[in-house]
Formats: C-alpha cells, sequence, structure tokens
C-alpha cells in the first residue's frame, strides 16, 4: 500500500456480520469494497445519481491499492455450499433426494432457500453450516489480500475501551488501557492466520443438550472513520446488526421477502389472533341479523327489528324469546305411563288346548 495513506497502529476491527452480509449479496449489479486504511466498507450503488456514481468510480479507480473488491459467489462456489450441506448435514433419505434434484435444477440457490425454510428440521443446521464455511471463505480471503484484521464479534472487550480503539488507531501516544487492550488485538489477529482458521476442528464429546435458542442481539461500538473521501460518502454500507444478515440469495435482500415469496404474496402476514377476533365477530353478526328476522308462527306475527329493541331494553332476549321457544312438556307421573302403555297393549286371543281329557 501507497504511504501516502495513513498507518493504522493496530489490526482493523471489522464486523464479521456485515462482511458476511456484502459477501452474499455481491452479485452482477452490486459491487462491494473494502477500505484497507480504515475499514469501512463500500456499496457502488447504482439507484444514485448520474454525477455522484462517476465521481465515485473515479476515486475508486484512481486507489485500486486501497480498496479491494468483494468477490461475487460463483455457479461453482455456490453449488459446492449446497452439495456440502446435503452431504455432511442432511441424513434423511427422502429430504436428501429432493434437495440433490433441487440443486441440479434451474433456479437452484433460490429453491433451495425456499426448501430449507419450509422444513424446520434443516433450517437450523444450515444456518450453521453457512455460518461456519462463509467464515473461512471470508477468512481466506482476508489473508489472501494481506488485509491484518480482526473480527468485533470475536473480542470482548468493553464498549467504552472498544470505541477509543477505533478512534485513536492512527494515533502512536495513547493511553495505558488502550495500549494494552492493542496488544489483546494483535494477539487475537495473529489467531486468523493459523492453519485452524481455516480448517477447524470438529469439537469433541458428547453434544450439549438441546436447549431452547434464546436470540440475544450483541451490541457493538460505534463506527469511527476519519479518511472517507467526500466523493464516497454516500456510498458507505454500514447496516445495523441483524440474525439474518446471510440470506445465502441476491435475489432476496431479508428473510421477510422470502417467507412472503414462499406465501404467494408480497404483504405482510397477518395475526391469527385477530383474523380468528374478527371471524367470531361476523358470525355474531350473523346471529343477530337472523334474529332480527325470525318469523314467529306459532303466535300468528313477525317480530320487527323495532319490537325486538324495545324488547331488549325492557328484559333482555330471554324475554324476547319465550314467546318463539317452544315451551317444554311437563313430566307424566307414573300412573299416566301405566294407563297409556295398558291402552297400547293388544289383545291376544287365548291358545286353547287340545289334550283330550281322561
Amino acid at each position: 500500500m501507497s504511504d501516502s495513506y495513513p498507518k493504522s497502529r493496530q489490526p482493523l476491527i471489522l464486523r464479521y456480520h456485515r462482511m458476511l452480509e456484502v459477501f452474499s449479496k455481491s452479485n452482477d449489479v452490486r459491487d462491494f469494497y473494502l477500505d484497507k486504511v480504515e475499514g469501512f466498507l463500500v456499496y457502488f450503488d447504482l439507484d444514485k445519481g448520474e454525477e455522484e456514481l462517476n465521481i465515485a468510480e473515479e476515486e475508486l479507480k484512481s486507489h485500486p491499492d486501497r480498496y479491494c473488491s468483494i468477490p461475487k459467489l460463483t455457479y461453482y462456489e455456490t453449488r459446492k455450499f449446497m452439495e456440502g450441506f446435503v452431504t455432511e448435514k442432511v441424513y434423511d433419505i427422502d429430504t436428501k433426494e429432493k434437495l440433490l434434484e433441487i440443486i441440479g435444477a434451474r433456479g437452484a440457490r433460490e429453491n433451495f432457500l425456499e426448501f430449507v425454510y419450509d422444513n424446520l428440521t434443516e433450517l437450523d443446521k444450515w444456518q450453521q453450516y453457512y455460518q461456519e464455511r462463509s467464515r473461512v471463505r471470508i477468512i481466506e480471503w482476508l489473508r489472501d489480500n494481506e488485509v491484518v484484521f480482526v473480527f468485533e464479534e470475536d473480542l470482548d472487550l468493553p464498549l467504552g475501551t472498544m470505541e477509543k480503539l477505533k478512534e485513536h488507531k492512527f494515533s502512536a501516544r495513547v493511553s495505558k488501557d488502550v495500549s494494552s487492550a492493542r496488544d489483546v488485538l494483535d494477539a487475537k489477529s495473529k489467531t486468523y492466520y493459523s492453519s485452524d482458521a481455516l480448517n477447524p476442528r470438529p469439537k469433541r464429546g458428547r453434544p450439549p443438550k438441546q436447549q431452547a435458542k434464546l436470540e440475544v442481539e450483541p451490541e457493538f461500538s460505534g463506527d469511527f472513520f476519519t479518511t472517507i473521501p467526500s466523493a464516497l460518502r454516500p456510498f458507505v454500507f454500514s447496516p445495523d446488526y441483524s440474525s439474518a444478515a446471510a440470506m445465502f440469495s441476491s435475489r432476496f435482500d431479508s428473510e421477510e421477502k422470502l417467507l412472503a415469496s414462499m406465501k404467494g404474496s408480497s404483504e405482510k402476514p397477518v395475526d391469527m389472533k385477530l383474523h380468528k377476533l374478527s371471524q367470531r365477530l361476523e358470525s355474531l353478526k350473523q346471529i343477530s341479523d337472523s334474529l332480527k328476522t325470525v318469523d314467529v308462527s306459532d303466535a300468528g306475527d313477525s317480530l320487527s327489528s323495532k319490537d325486538i329493541s324495545e324488547e331488549t331494553e325492557k328484559g333482555g332476549l330471554s324475554s324476547l324469546l319465550q314467546g318463539v321457544i317452544p315451551k317444554r312438556k311437563p313430566k307424566k307421573t307414573l300412573k299416566e305411563r301405566a294407563l297409556e302403555s295398558k291402552e297400547k297393549m293388544k289383545e291376544v286371543t287365548k291358545i286353547k288346548s287340545f289334550r283330550k281329557k281322561k
């Protein structure tokens, strides 16, 4: 790198979830760049004005040693991701055959995602697998470009100390706490250049018990960039943390869009509780309308809505329906039931005996 750029006194502090997002979204119409001086990301957004795009393009071309272009995910790498997951993580034979069929067909990337999101038993395994394999790919790319870095997610430092490190990255003289924190950064950055970083060993021993996952949003320190050229300020890419940052898809920007496409609609999902409540209210309305049009044939006249309202004010619907609902017949006594059964009995002629009398 040219000596005209300010030199950082410590490894670059990068956010892994941002690197994962740009590696997932980089395609033929989206260009991302990493600044090797401060570590900020640039998104060459084609929706900007033509004048802004020309100025930004000139800045990127005039400093090729400062900005590294984020590589696109090739068809071979995409297929390798999917086939590796099916081979290593999928154990059900039917699911494995279905996924291999999807991988060999057209639109495999998005169809693969939709199938995995629809199959909850494989979703957690896929997300973990994609995170692990993408981490290796990103570390390998940073090593090839000779970037000395650490991931902020891997550091266990107070937020105040982290912000001081970012603010004084070019300072030669710093306070004691910042100096000791720099030693932590240097030690951590060396682990990314070890052989274990590209070939992580599987964990040995009994797997932990399955427990409910608690998704806690991690806290990050603020960004401090002091050398961003004015031409690239509108193109700085600094999204907030998202658990679904890695979508493995260039078509869907977020998990919500993917789920909406699976349902066949881009509308927001309807709350089922509200939907059931509206159905009950509709049924009550229909019952109310039917009561207003009840024809009381036994009484010989019909009840109008005015009568219903008047009766409701007096004594409620119970008094109104007294003439409509037939009264229950009183129970008969044991003597009355015996008489009825006697009347219903049939008289049978007596059978004559044909025996001869001696």
